[in-house]
């Protein structure tokens, strides 16, 4: 089931546990099949939308991610060859969770017949293929890209070809929209409405934007050197213990790295403070060890952000311990966890809110407008990142505004991301001609060079 969690101060995320029940079909329902393979990740995805009211169930969704770990990360090569060999396994499997065509649907002469277990079963048939575009890893979009065109062909159904930012700052319209079981009384959360600010934070991106609108997405904040999650990456494997390393299911190491440091989860940051004024910001953190992490444009008020110190840092102390032979206690590793976070959570923060102050000044949206943010991406499961932004808007004048953090399964690249923006995309009459191609960089801002998400030529609209 979907489950609601709200605190006081206007923080909300939603639970892993999931489920849903069936929309009606004597209701119009949209129905997409949904397909992400823009790095690492291969998923599949059937969800569908109630035109009447709104709702949407997520019939299907399944992620199979490349096991790079003797790589100690990506590994280009070996992720094409993952996509390679598990997407069509992945959409054969996920045909059999297409609706049942009863009702209004069983006398249409398109369904799909799908045998599944021992039964032969019409199915409904897709009203159009939703597949991530751009940005990403080329050969790997293309392999998502090609086979979704070959769906979209082969059903005689339109295409969508979907930005993978623009699915992921969508993302929590999705969940508001998620259809609980019957007999719970939680009120679903309210969707997002245009504007709100979106904080979109990863392994390949680091960036604050201004979401006017679908498709107006103005970037007021990005990364100068590597995005956060590589950061957090990079630290955890300096950090960890080797031994805990190697029982790894999977290179997401920033997500070992908050487990490392708080293996009590909240309890162990309950004490936690943010800096009330940006002076305080500016105050060393010397440790017990002797060391301390310098915090990133820590002077100005530059609307930027970079992460790379946090890790030279790092890579500096470690060598210097090496170089002397001076062991590391695990108490000093949780210690450089928790620090390397903290100065990571808190630049974010920072930023954001001289970004609102400029927000509010310029009027541009507004106070009165926006009083949302929305945090998406693989390291909004962060649960510490969450309390520290939600702390920092508390004590700067911004308690009002709301944090919005999809469940965890919804923050890394999943295909129910993508089905969601492609519906909104063809809702309001977007489609993609079949020409259209990868793209390895597709900005969102209109305002940017390319032209944003319908900037490329091959969009049409109906």
């Amino acid at each position: 089931m979907l489950c609601l969690r709200t605190t006081a101060r206007k923080t909300l995320r939603w639970s892993e546990d999931f489920g849903s029940t069936r929309i009606s079909v004597s209701r119009r329902c949209l129905l997409t099949f949904a397909i992400e393979t823009s790095c690492d990740d291969t998923s599949v995805s059937v969800i569908e939308k109630d035109d009447q009211n709104g709702t949407a169930t997520i019939h299907f969704l399944e992620n199979i991610t490349a096991d790079t770990r003797r790589y100690r990360g990506i590994h280009p090569i070996e992720a094409l060859h993952s996509h390679q060999e598990n997407l069509t396994k992945l959409v054969d499997k996920a045909l059999k969770y297409l609706p049942v065509a009863t009702g209004n649907w069983a006398n249409r002469s398109r369904n799909l017949i799908i045998k599944h277990a021992g039964e032969t079963t019409p199915r409904r048939l897709p009203d159009f293929i939703s597949v991530a575009r751009g940005p990403g890893m080329r050969p790997h979009l293309s392999v998502g890209l090609d086979t979704g065109k070959g769906l979209s062909v082969a059903w005689q159904i339109p295409f969508v070809g979907v930005h993978h930012m623009q699915a992921h700052l969508l993302t929590p319209r999705l969940v508001s929209a998620l259809i609980k079981d019957e007999g719970r009384t939680e009120m679903r959360p309210e969707r997002p409405s245009f504007p709100f600010t979106s904080i979109l934070v990863s392994g390949g991106h680091s960036m604050l934007v201004i979401s006017k609108s679908m498709t107006d997405h103005e970037i007021i904040a990005s990364t100068v050197d590597i995005a956060i999650g590589e950061a957090l990456d990079k630290s955890a494997r300096l950090i960890i213990p080797q031994h805990l390393l190697e029982t790894a299911e999977n290179t997401m190491y920033g997500k070992m790295l908050e487990k490392f440091a708080f293996p009590n989860g909240a309890a162990d940051y309950a004490d936690y403070r943010p800096a009330v004024t940006r002076g305080e910001e500016l105050i060393k953190r010397e440790s017990p060890w002797g060391w301390s992490f310098t915090v990133p444009f820590a002077n100005t008020r530059q609307l930027r952000f970079s992460f790379a110190a946090i890790h030279s840092t790092l890579t500096k102390l470690f060598s210097n311990r090496e170089r002397t032979g001076e062991e590391i206690s695990q108490d000093e590793r949780i210690a450089l966890a928790r620090e390397a976070m903290r100065v990571c959570f808190e630049h974010l923060a920072s930023r954001t809110i001289i970004a609102l102050e400029a927000l509010r000044s310029r009027n541009v949206g507004g106070e009165e407008q926006i009083r949302t943010i929305v945090v998406s991406g693989g390291v909004a499961a962060n649960q510490f990142l969450i309390t520290v932004l939600r702390s920092f808007l508390d004590v700067r004048g911004f308690e009002h505004i709301e944090i919005i953090a999809p469940p965890p399964f919804l923050c890394t690249d999943n295909a129910a991301m993508i089905g969601w923006a492609g519906i909104e995309m063809f809702e309001a009459g977007w489609r993609s001609e079949l020409s259209c191609r990868a793209l390895r960089k597709w900005t969102l801002d209109p305002r940017s060079d390319d032209g944003g998400i319908l900037g490329p030529s091959d969009w049409s609209r109906k």
